[in-house]
């Protein structure tokens, strides 16, 4: 157990960091509206990133099931848990100086964001596996369908120029994880 709550510590460190670094880019947009330009599809993927975060801070509290940790697994989770800070640096860098605003920032850098996102559920899939195959077949065949889906949603929506796709995609996105985080911890509790 001492060494879950040593990896549990670290990973909470760098999601919490991922966190600070998202609240601090909604409170400059708040503190400075006029400094940039504020974008709204770009908020709706900051919003689901944070539920992101915060649902796999939330999730990692299964790897309590791992009895056998290694420099390997720690290393894996480190990394895993750096892409949600990669990805929430890519929604709100610190300076936005050779941009027009939010809007021209998002299009501009949205395969990169949109490449971490669909990583994040390869990892996710590796993740799961650390905590046992009892706990990967409790979730069901559900899961596999949600992480191949996710994934070629990115790639999609990565490719996409119309506005209004990259608005589907994202509320798509944001109710699916509300609609997950509720069946799995309010219903199935």
């Amino acid at each position: 157990m001492d060494e879950f709550v040593h990896v549990r510590t670290i990973i909470g460190i760098i999601l919490g960091l991922s966190i600070t670094h998202i609240v601090q880019g909604i409170v400059k947009l708040i503190a400075h509206p006029t400094k940039t330009k504020a974008y709204w599809v770009h908020l709706l993927w900051v919003a689901f990133l944070f539920l992101l975060i915060i649902h796999f801070w939330w999730w990692e509290f299964s790897l309590r099931e791992i009895h056998q940790w290694s420099f390997l697994k720690y290393l894996f989770l480190i990394a895993y848990a750096t892409l949600f800070y990669a990805s929430a640096y890519l929604l709100f860098p610190n300076a936005l100086d050779e941009y027009k605003g939010f809007k021209d920032y998002y299009y501009s850098r949205k395969k990169w964001f949109f490449s971490a996102l669909a990583l994040t559920y390869v990892l996710d899939l590796i993740d799961t596996n650390l905590k046992g195959t009892n706990y990967l077949s409790s979730l069901g065949p559900e899961y596999y369908f949600s992480l191949g889906t996710h994934i070629v949603l990115c790639v999609l929506v990565m490719q996409a120029k119309k506005e209004w796709v990259h608005v589907v995609f994202a509320l798509t996105f944001i109710a699916y994880q509300i609609s997950w985080i509720y069946r799995v911890y309010f219903l199935l509790e």
